[in-house]
């Protein structure tokens, strides 16, 4: 049986333990994609509380956690009786969108701005995706609301910007007030501790207020 700790290649070792775990640990043998998500998100977050706290030790062992999630589910895939894959397949399908979305990188486009970085990735994913019918397609429900939030509000800015006549509801005026991201941190709590002053669930109120933009922007699209 292979030793990864003798292996040289600390990807391959680590993908290597993840199989026979996998295999022998009768613990690991019974969990599914779905036993792993609340885990995945565990260490998703953890990971980005190393970051903000720009914690570099951290962040080694954060992102090694999260490392081992992918492999775990590419181990579960591999013993899959149909439609097998395993993390071969997902570092080749990986490489191969890279290259596809940095054409200015791997083939002769020219990007020299951010910006111009940008049109190429976004030209190279709607190849991609040409079974979208909407810009809103893609984005998880199951985001949290307020990073949801910034992520549909991004995606529809393209047809706000084109909407003749947008409902009045489509996207809230401003407030005053924040003047810089912290001040916006103060204002977002203070608002939550509205809320719970109220009774309100803060999350769920955003989550039915990004429905009612959802509705509008699909509406938008389809001319109706």
């Amino acid at each position: 049986m292979t030793d990864p700790l003798t292996e040289p290649d600390a990807l391959r070792a680590a993908a290597e333990t993840m199989r026979q775990v996998r295999e022998r640990c009768v613990w690991s043998q019974r969990i599914t994609h779905r036993d792993l998500v609340p885990y995945l998100i565990e260490e998703a977050h953890e990971l980005i509380d190393a970051v903000e706290r720009d914690d570099r030790d951290e962040m080694r062992e954060e992102l090694g956690d999260l490392l081992w999630q992918v492999l775990f589910h590419a181990a579960i895939t591999a013993q899959s009786p149909s439609d097998a894959f395993d993390i071969d397949d997902v570092a080749r399908g990986l490489t191969e969108k890279m290259v596809r979305r940095h054409p200015h990188v791997f083939s002769d486009a020219v990007a020299t701005t951010p910006d111009e970085v940008l049109v190429h990735w976004n030209a190279a994913k709607a190849a991609e995706k040409r079974e979208r019918r909407s810009v809103l397609d893609g984005v998880p429900a199951g985001m949290p609301a307020l990073a949801r939030a910034q992520k549909l509000l991004g995606r529809a800015a393209s047809v706000i910007g084109s909407a003749v006549a947008p409902p009045a509801h489509w996207v809230p005026e401003p407030v005053e007030g924040p003047a810089s991201e912290a001040e916006m941190g103060d204002a977002l709590l203070a608002l939550v501790a509205q809320a719970r002053e109220q009774g309100w669930d803060a999350e769920r109120a955003l989550r039915e207020r990004l429905r009612l933009l959802e509705s509008d922007v699909r509406a938008a699209e389809s001319g109706s």
